[in-house]
């Protein structure tokens, strides 16, 4: 939770810093901004309290806090994409305890300079992990511990093209990428765990193709869907073990300060788990929309197409 705090509190600096180029941009050119920040802040609660219920039930309480955030530099041939997604989430069961209900770090970066209309050359790095530990009863601090912060932790560093037609759809495909698993918790250090070749081992370098996609579909008014997709073959060992995710997050917008979630994640990862691993969370409360900067597609310097 410490980490989560800090981590937060280090991205809210960086997004100052963003505003005050976003001013610096405003004066000199006046209506067109090059930075764009989007960010979604949100704080979801949920609980369930039971008396003489005859269908059996346990009182509990639960809350989840996250950030979700892309910072845009776009100007003439030049394309630099910021993501920053971060959440945490504990749910209080009675008789049970506090257990963990999300945790998730992921921060992107991904620079593209173009070559043709929506095509560019890119080289990006990103990072997944967690901040606190998992264990194999359902995050029962008495059993097993099963992971930790960057235990498994993952640094993808690699360059190829990227696909961004509009603010809608982007597609970044590297045929050259370098993939770190770092289990930096030693009591994880075994040999297996995670792919790791030995006993005390505390990272794994494979290196192969990683392609990335991001398509954001609005369904309706004040309901959108984002799709989140990768897929990772190692050209050293075993190129067919794909490792596979996907995302779906459903925000439906009640008013300017209340929306609800509804996330599910697929992901297989042979050297994690020969299963298909599944996450799904609902939630409704508080959220809070940033939008500050002029997009791309609504800018008359980069509409290719209307260019004579």
């Amino acid at each position: 939770m410490k980490r989560f705090l800090l981590i937060l509190s280090f991205f809210i600096g960086i997004y100052v810093s963003a505003q005050e180029e976003l001013k610096k941009d405003s004066v000199v050119v006046d209506t067109v901004k090059y930075w764009s920040v989007l960010g979604k802040n949100t704080v979801m609660l949920n609980q369930a309290a039971f008396s003489n219920w005859v269908g059996g039930g346990a009182n509990n309480v639960g809350w989840l806090a996250g950030i979700n955030y892309n910072m845009t530099y776009e100007k003439e041939n030049d394309l630099w994409e910021n993501i920053v997604i971060m959440g945490y989430g504990q749910n209080d069961t009675k008789g049970l305890g506090i257990r963990k209900t999300q945790d998730v770090l992921n921060v992107s970066t991904n620079y593209g300079r173009k070559f043709s209309k929506s095509w560019y050359f890119s080289l990006g790095a990103g990072i997944q992990s967690q901040f606190a530990p998992g264990y194999e009863d359902g995050n029962n601090p008495e059993a097993k511990k099963i992971s930790n912060f960057m235990a498994p932790g993952y640094v993808n560093v690699g360059m190829g093209i990227t696909y961004r037609p509009n603010d809608d759809l982007t597609v970044t495909l590297r045929p050259t990428n370098a993939r770190w698993t770092f289990v930096l918790d030693k009591s994880l250090q075994l040999a297996g765990n995670y792919g790791l070749k030995n006993d005390g081992d505390s990272s794994l370098l494979q290196f192969g193709f990683l392609g990335t996609a991001i398509y954001k579909v609005k369904i309706m008014e004040d309901i959108h869907l984002t799709n989140t997709a990768s897929v990772f073959s190692n050209y050293l060992d075993r190129p067919d073990r794909l490792v596979l995710a996907y995302g779906a997050l459903l925000n439906l917008k009640v008013n300017k300060y209340i929306s609800s979630n509804i996330s599910l994640d697929l992901l297989y990862d042979h050297n994690q788990i020969e299963k298909t691993q599944l996450k799904q969370t609902l939630g409704i409360g508080f959220a809070y929309t940033l939008d500050n900067g002029v997009k791309r597609s609504d800018r008359k310097d980069s509409q290719w197409w209307i260019k004579k």
